[in-house]
C-alpha cells in the first residue's frame, strides 16, 4: 500500500502523439503532451505542456495549462493559464494566474477551496 508522500510524488506522462477517450483519474500527477478526450482527475497536479489537448472537464488540485483545454475546470488551489494557453470553458478556481498572451473564453468562479465541490474517488 503506497503512503501519501509517495502517493504525490507519481507522475504519469501522456506523451506527444498519445489520444486518449474515456476517463482518465490518477492519484499523482499528471503531464499531457497528447490529446484526452474526456473527463481528466488528478489528486494532486495537471500539467498540460504546449503540444498538449484536452477536451472535456479537468478536475485537480493545482493545474498549469501551457496547451489547449476545451471544456470545464475546476481547481482546489491554483490554476495558471501560461502564455500560449487557449481555454474554452468555466474555470472554478481558489487562485487564477493569466498570464499575458493567453485566451480564455468562459467564465470564472473563483471561491476558496473549502467551498469547491468535492472531488470523485480515485480509488476505483
Amino acid at each position: 500500500m503506497a503512503t501519501k508522500s509517495e502517493i504525490s510524488n507519481e507522475l504519469n506522462l501522456i506523451g506527444t502523439g498519445t489520444i486518449i477517450e474515456g476517463k482518465l483519474r490518477s492519484r499523482g500527477n499528471i503531464r499531457i503532451d497528447g490529446k484526452i478526450n474526456g473527463e481528466l482527475f488528478a489528486s494532486e497536479s495537471v500539467s498540460v505542456g504546449s503540444s498538449g489537448e484536452i477536451e472535456g472537464s479537468v478536475s485537480a488540485k493545482n493545474i498549469s495549462i501551457g496547451g489547449k483545454v476545451k471544456g470545464s475546470i475546476t481547481v482546489q488551489e491554483k490554476l495558471v493559464l501560461e502564455n500560449k494557453a487557449i481555454v474554452s470553458g468555466d474555470i472554478r478556481a481558489a487562485k487564477l494566474v493569466i498570464d499575458e498572451g493567453a485566451i480564455f473564453d468562459g467564465n470564472c468562479t473563483m471561491s476558496g477551496s473549502k467551498t469547491l465541490p468535492l472531488q470523485p474517488d480515485t480509488k476505483q
